[in-house]
């Protein structure tokens, strides 16, 4: 029976939401600029690579060079959120399914960053995606930089 885990994680940024997500939805292209010792290219094989059904393939690096390919799945302008699946590349390996959530917010006088990742292990052995999450953050600490320089 597939047991579909979630974990999450949510951070504070000093920029908005809407320019946390436009990044993330209209402007990743900008990433590798933005964080070049976690990303190295982002190519779109479908799509126009904004919009819901986009393919992207992603060479990143977390201790080695990795590449995974994603595929928008969901994006929400009201809760400025977009869902990513990971349907090719080294995560798939390990993980039967695997997608990442980010939403962006405003609380409270806070802006607030929820990274969400929902996955299935192809076995017991394979590790929680902390590592994920953290990396997630780290570039989104990076976006957060960049953006209050722009």
């Amino acid at each position: 029976m597939a047991q579909i885990h979630k974990i999450e994680v949510q951070t504070q940024t000093r920029s908005s939401p809407d320019r946390v997500f436009d990044i993330y939805k209209n402007k990743s292209y900008l990433m590798p600029k933005i964080s070049p010792d976690k990303l190295q290219s982002i190519e779109v094989i479908e799509g126009d690579g904004i919009s819901v059904g986009s393919v992207r393939l992603w060479t990143y690096v977390m201790g080695i060079p990795v590449i995974a390919k994603d595929r928008i799945d969901a994006v929400d302008e009201e809760k400025k959120s977009i869902t990513f699946e990971l349907i090719g590349g080294e995560v798939t390996k390990y993980f039967k399914s695997f997608k990442a959530t980010l939403e962006a917010t405003a609380k409270s006088d806070k802006n607030i960053v929820k990274w969400s990742l929902e996955y299935e292990k192809a076995s017991e052995d394979v590790p929680t995606p902390h590592s994920h999450l953290e990396f997630l953050v780290n570039a989104l600490r990076d976006v957060d930089a960049y953006l209050l320089k722009a």
